[in-house]
């Protein structure tokens, strides 16, 4: 059903493994694309999921990081530690410029992970569903929205197919507004003609090695509005200074207060998650963890979230 898509950076790892359980149990299943040259993490996080007996897909040509250039150590991680593990499948990525050949040649030399299509710019869909043939309806398929059209779409319409949309709008810290529509996708995916749904988590499609420095921080928090007929809005909670690059502690403790202040509200409808509860924890002990970490708990109170409705 839904199907958070990761990109493999340290906290994302982390995130899918401290949520294994969690997710495996709510029946979602996680695609991380590897962008790290180390595999250690992704080892440990597919070992995690194993062991909750979740299902993940990984990304054996990832588009961004140090594996851009092809994905061997991937493919060989695959074949050497997790063949014999069900739940871990091979996503192969459709990209732009990729031929029909090429993209058989990855599709056949996975075979036996159960390979996933992920639809991320690839133009010959009548040419590559030829070619699959009978395997057409074995793969399931994931369209990131934003590259693969609904007329694309159509040439893999008797298969398990899956839509991916960003709901995360991407911008400087202080240029968001305080809350706004995030996305309505795990309503009306079926109305797609869609059997599931996914996102790119509080994170976003939009891939970058690193920031700058922060002039304004802020902690992103989806919910759930019944009154919007269950859409997901996103709630962006920022530090109250924005003009230097000052002080990240500080900014941190202000944006965290606007955060404990909505949750506690009679009216607040951000669901009181785990993630929810350690942001409480860290305002009481007056704690910085650094912005990976939250960053990683806002994932997982999305995460958290979506189970919470599906429940």
């Amino acid at each position: 059903m839904y199907h958070p898509y990761f990109r493999g950076k340290q906290y994302e790892l982390i995130t899918i493994r401290e949520n294994a359980a969690r997710m495996a149990e709510a029946g979602f299943v996680p695609i991380v694309e590897p962008v790290r040259e180390s595999l250690g993490g992704l080892d440990k996080a597919l070992k995690a999921v194993c062991e909750a007996k979740g299902k993940v897909v990984v990304v054996v040509n990832p588009h961004y990081g140090d594996h851009s250039g092809g994905g061997v150590s991937i493919s060989a991680l695959l074949a050497d530690g997790f063949l014999d593990k069900p739940g871990v499948e091979a996503g192969v990525l459709l990209k732009n410029g990729m031929s029909v050949e090429q993209a058989m040649d990855c599709f056949n030399a996975h075979k036996a992970h159960s390979p996933t299509l992920i639809h991320a710019g690839f133009t010959d869909g009548k040419g590559l569903a030829d070619a699959l043939g009978a395997d057409l309806s074995v793969a399931r398929h994931v369209f990131i929205d934003e590259h693969s059209s609904k007329l694309y779409r159509r040439h893999f319409k008797d298969a398990e197919r899956i839509l991916v949309k960003d709901g995360f709008e991407r911008r400087k810290n202080r240029e968001h507004p305080d809350v706004e529509f995030f996305s309505d996708l795990h309503i009306t995916y079926a109305d797609d003609g869609m059997n599931g749904f996914g996102d790119f988590l509080t994170v976003g499609d939009d891939y970058s090695e690193g920031g700058g420095p922060a002039y304004a921080i802020a902690i992103h928090l989806t919910f759930i509005d019944p009154g919007a007929d269950d859409a997901m809005f996103i709630y962006h909670f920022k530090s109250d200074r924005m003009d230097t690059p000052t002080d990240p502690a500080g900014k941190f403790a202000e944006a965290l207060r606007k955060l404990v202040k909505a949750v506690d509200a009679p009216d607040s409808k951000i669901y009181p998650t785990d993630a929810v509860a350690e942001f409480k924890d860290l305002q009481a002990a007056g704690h910085f963890p650094g912005l990976g970490y939250v960053k990683k708990l806002s994932m997982q109170h999305h995460i958290e979230t979506m189970a919470r409705y599906f429940a």
